[in-house]
C-alpha cells in the first residue's frame, strides 16, 4: 500500500513520518533541488523561510498549547525543532539549516520512504495522495489543483519575509538586550528609537519604493505576514502598537523607549539576526536606506534582504472535511498552508492530522475526533466550517476555542484553556496508543 505525498516542507515531512511509522509506504515528491521557488534556497527538506521562530512555548499561549498537543501525538518535526533550538526567550526558535539537515536525514532513513526529486505536474486521483506543496505551489500543479476544485477554485494571496543583518555590524552601544517583560534569557537585541527618530523613520518608510508585482493586478496582503510598509500606511502609530511596541521593555537606564525594533538570533552562531516583524516588499536599495535610519543599524550589513512572494491556499471550508480530506475525492488530502492553516507549527499539525486521516481511510477505520477543546481540534473545525466568502488561513489562537466564562483573571483563563485542552488530547493520544 503506497501513498504519494507531494511537497517536502514541514507538513509533508510530518505526514511522511506519521504514515511510515504506521507501516504505510510513502513516495515523497520534492521539486528541490531540481527546481526552486522564488523564496527557497536550501536544497534540503523542511526549509523554513519567513522566520526561524516557531512562537511561544508558554502554557498561557495558544502556540504553546499546540506544541504540547503535538508532543503528546509524537510529532517528529517538533521533536527535531527542540533538538536544534536556539535561545529566544520563551519562544521556540530553531537554527534553520540544522533543522532542515536533521529532518532530511531522518526522513531519508525511514525504511518505508522513497524520496523522488522533481516537479510534479499531474495528480492521479486513483492513488492515495496528500498535497502539501505549501504557499508557493508551482504553476503546473496549481492548475492541476484547480481542476480538482473546479472553475471557482481560484486561490492566492501574498506573503513577505524579513531582512537579516550581520550581528557584527550592529552598533551595540545603541542597543539593550532583554526579552519582553524579562521572560526567559536576554535573547533579543533591542534597538530603541526616540519620538523624533520614530516618526522620521515612519515617514521615510511610507514614502519608500516597493517592488512592482506585475503578475497580479489585485494584491491581497495576508494579515498574518503583512509588509511593514503597508502596516505603516495604516497610521503613524500603527507600528508602535505592533512590531515596534515598547511594552514590557526597559533599557539599561531603566527607561521605557518610545519605540523599539527587535532583532532575534537567526542561528546558534549568533552572527545573524532577523528583524522581527519587518516582512517587506521594499526594493533592496530602499531597505538599506530606510532601515539604516534605525540608529543601531546605521552601519548594518544586510545578509539577506526581505522579499515578497505569492502564496496559495484553497477555500478549505468549501472543499475539505475536518481531517483535510477533499470532499469530492476521498483519496486526496491537503496539508499545510495550502490547506488553510497559517504558521509553521500549524502546518506540522495539519500534516499529522492529514496523515492519520489518510491511514484511517486506508484501513477502513473511523476518523479521529480531535476534540472541541484542543487547538488541533479547533483548527480542523475552523478550516472546515468557516465563512467561505472571505476565508483566510488560520493560526493557533484561543479565539477559536469554546469560551471559558467562569474565570475572570485573563492569565488564569488561558491556563484553564491549556489544562482543559491537554486533558482532552491526552485521551486522544491514549486512543491512538501513543
Amino acid at each position: 500500500m503506497i501513498v504519494n505525498i507531494i511537497g517536502g516542507g514541514l507538513a509533508g515531512c510530518e505526514a511522511t513520518y506519521q504514515l511510515a511509522k504506521r507501516g504505510i509506504s510513502v513516495r515523497l515528491y520534492e521539486q528541490k533541488p531540481i527546481k526552486f521557488s522564488p523564496a527557497h534556497c536550501n536544497k534540503n527538506l523542511a526549509e523554513i523561510v519567513c522566520s526561524n521562530s516557531l512562537k511561544s512555548t508558554e502554557m498561557s499561549t495558544a502556540s504553546g498549547m499546540l506544541k504540547a498537543e503535538l508532543e503528546l501525538l509524537d510529532s517528529l518535526l517538533l521533536k527535531i525543532a527542540k533538538q536544534v533550538s536556539v535561545p529566544a526567550g520563551s519562544a521556540l526558535a530553531v537554527d534553520r539549516n540544522l533543522f532542515a539537515d536533521k529532518v532530511t536525514e531522518t526522513i531519508k532513513n525511514l525504511p518505508n520512504v522513497e524520496i523522488i526529486y522533481g516537479e510534479v505536474t499531474q495528480i492521479d486521483t486513483d492513488i492515495p495522495t496528500i498535497i502539501a506543496t505549501g504557499p508557493l505551489t508551482s504553476g503546473n500543479l496549481y492548475n492541476e489543483i484547480l481542476k480538482l476544485l473546479g472553475e471557482d477554485g481560484r486561490m492566492y494571496f501574498f506573503d513577505a519575509s524579513a531582512p537579516i543583518v550581520d550581528a557584527t555590524t550592529i552598533d551595540k552601544n545603541l542597543t539593550f538586550t532583554t526579552s519582553r517583560y524579562g521572560k526567559g534569557e536576554s535573547d533579543y537585541i533591542n534597538c530603541p528609537l526616540t519620538k523624533e527618530e520614530y516618526y522620521n523613520f515612519i515617514q521615510e518608510l511610507i514614502n519608500a519604493k516597493s517592488v512592482e508585482l506585475k503578475e497580479f493586478e489585485n494584491v491581497n496582503v495576508f494579515e498574518g505576514c503583512m509588509p511593514i510598509e503597508i502596516m505603516a500606511k495604516r497610521g503613524l502609530d500603527t507600528l508602535r502598537f505592533g512590531p515596534l511596541r515598547p511594552v514590557g521593555l526597559v533599557d539599561n537606564s531603566g527607561n521605557k523607549p518610545f519605540a523599539v525594533v527587535q532583532l532575534r538570533k537567526e542561528s546558534n552562531l549568533t552572527n545573524m539576526y532577523n528583524m522581527v516583524g519587518f516582512q517587506t516588499n521594499l526594493t533592496f536599495g530602499e531597505q538599506k536606506r530606510v532601515f539604516s535610519l534605525i540608529p543601531a543599524l546605521k552601519k548594518a550589513e544586510f545578509v539577506k534582504y526581505g522579499v515578497m512572494h505569492r502564496n496559495t491556499y484553497i477555500c478549505a471550508p468549501k472543499y475539505l472535511t475536518n481531517n483535510f480530506m477533499l470532499k469530492t475525492h476521498p483519496n486526496i488530502f491537503f496539508a499545510g498552508q495550502i490547506g488553510g492553516v497559517e504558521g509553521y507549527v500549524e502546518s506540522i499539525a495539519s500534516g499529522l492530522v492529514a496523515a492519520i486521516g489518510m491511514y484511517n481511510n486506508l484501513m477502513g477505520k473511523p476518523q479521529i475526533n480531535w476534540g472541541n477543546n484542543t487547538i488541533i481540534g479547533a483548527l480542523t473545525n475552523y478550516i472546515s466550517t468557516a465563512d467561505q466568502t472571505n476565508f483566510q488561513p488560520m493560526n493557533a489562537n484561543f479565539g477559536i476555542l469554546p469560551v471559558i466564562t467562569n474565570v475572570k483573571d485573563k492569565h488564569q483563563r488561558k491556563l484553564e484553556y491549556f489544562n482543559r485542552g491537554i486533558k482532552e488530547m491526552e485521551n486522544i493520544a491514549k486512543f491512538l496508543n501513543l
